[in-house]
């Protein structure tokens, strides 16, 4: 294919003014960024598929659970007072007539209880005939009338809800829908994540050499993507040429035939020539609807939507940076995406001060320290050090803030709390 011509784009903040630091504030992308995108509608999937997810619609019984009346016991159907004699298995009893039967077999018509097999004795009478007798470690009274019988419709009647439309479905909910006779279920629908990491210098095992770098990205990207609500799809790997871009935005490929709702791509979004995220989004017929960020780390961060409604995220080529700059535009998106709300923001108190930096905000790391939240070092746009030992990320306004001051902050999606740790 031939590639559209190359189209340059340029900054907002050419000027140098507060636009430099990106076109929108960092609220102002996170709300952005959950606006744009209405909820997916729902998908059907197969029970294997189902945990975690949230039911669509109520899960109604399609008939009496249990189906029939079956036997909670290994041991002897019965009818009428004994001794009883033996019949076939599963034929009608007469009174004073048992059949063997296991637990879940069916109770044929009849049957007034259930023998468990320790409480009878089976002899054997002058004329040859098999009777079946109580033992000696039989209960007072047993077999009772009804005794070991699971009766057809006492867990649920046909039509009932077994559960009901809402529920983030756990592993004891999918069982049931099995025992119902469910092959699937009908879930809200949920996010598909192409991934696109780009870099000819990036290598994926082993120390890499001087102008190499490590992939930061593909061993880690996939869970962080389903820990903020995604479903991670194919994970591609690209060069730096336009003509790469090109292909593999505009590509369909992804698993059972689906394409995906997002694509979220690393590097490029500089304003070199050789970052193509803008130009490649343009040139397929699409738009920005965020072109920058005043954010530190994570300032490139970009957000375009293709003609046929898929999203992208463009993150930063640095790894912290990259996650700053997902947790800001693709955590928001993703939840719109996903039926939730948009992410919360909460306000601890700072364990520093820390001085106004023009316009921008600063997302730096913190770990917890006498109750207070303390930035943490190593915190280098390529840096994962830092991030690696920190409790929550800080949004320091540009203005600064004091020691003890209540800061913006939010949660890592591997600690969900934002709380200092008990003191034991």
């Amino acid at each position: 294919m031939t590639a559209p011509a190359l189209r340059t784009i340029e900054s907002p903040g050419t000027g140098g003014g507060p636009a430099a630091h990106g076109g929108h504030t960092w609220a102002e992308a996170r709300r952005l960024a959950f606006d744009c995108a209405s909820p997916l509608g729902p998908e059907h999937v197969p029970l294997r598929e189902a945990n975690g997810r949230t039911l669509a619609g109520d899960v109604v019984a399609l008939q009496e659970m249990p189906h029939y009346a079956s036997s909670a016991m290994d041991g002897w159907t019965v009818s009428g007072c004994g001794p009883w004699a033996l019949t076939e298995p599963g034929a009608p009893l007469r009174s004073g007539e048992a059949s063997p039967v296991v637990t879940g077999g069916v109770i044929p018509p009849g049957a007034e209880a259930v023998l468990r097999v320790e409480s009878g004795r089976v002899a054997t009478q002058a004329d040859g005939r098999a009777m079946l007798l109580v033992g000696e470690a039989a209960s007072p009274g047993e077999p009772r009338p009804g005794q070991h019988i699971r009766k057809s419709g006492e867990e649920a009647a046909a039509g009932e809800i077994l559960v009901p439309a809402g529920t983030t479905l756990n592993p004891a909910h999918i069982a049931l829908a099995a025992v119902a006779g469910f092959d699937q279920l009908t879930v809200r629908g949920k996010p598909l994540v192409k991934m696109l990491v780009t870099g000819s210098e990036v290598v994926t095992a082993s120390t890499p050499a001087p102008g190499q770098v490590r992939d930061a990205f593909g061993p880690q990207l996939s869970t962080v993507i389903r820990m903020l609500g995604g479903l991670p799809g194919p994970l591609v790997r690209i060069g730096d040429s336009y003509e790469e871009w090109l292909t593999a935005l505009g590509a369909s490929e992804a698993p059972m035939g689906q394409w995906p709702d997002v694509i979220v791509t690393t590097g490029g979004t500089g304003r070199s020539g050789a970052d193509h995220f803008r130009n490649a989004v343009l040139a397929l017929g699409g738009r920005l609807l965020i072109d920058g960020i005043a954010m530190r780390p994570g300032h490139p961060a970009a957000l375009g939507k293709l003609p046929n409604g898929r999203f992208v995220v463009g993150l930063p080529g640095n790894p912290l940076a990259a996650l700053m700059a997902l947790f800001t535009v693709g955590g928001p998106l993703l939840a719109a995406l996903g039926h939730q709300p948009l992410p919360g923001i909460s306000r601890v108190p700072c364990g520093t001060t820390i001085d106004a930096h023009r316009a921008s905000t600063r997302l730096m790391p913190f770990r917890w320290i006498n109750d207070l939240a303390a930035p943490v070092h190593y915190t280098g746009p390529g840096m994962m050090r830092g991030l690696a030992s920190a409790d929550g990320v800080m949004a320091v306004p540009s203005r600064g803030i004091q020691l003890g001051e209540p800061v913006p902050a939010f949660a890592l999606p591997w600690h969900q709390e934002l709380r200092p740790p008990l003191v034991k």
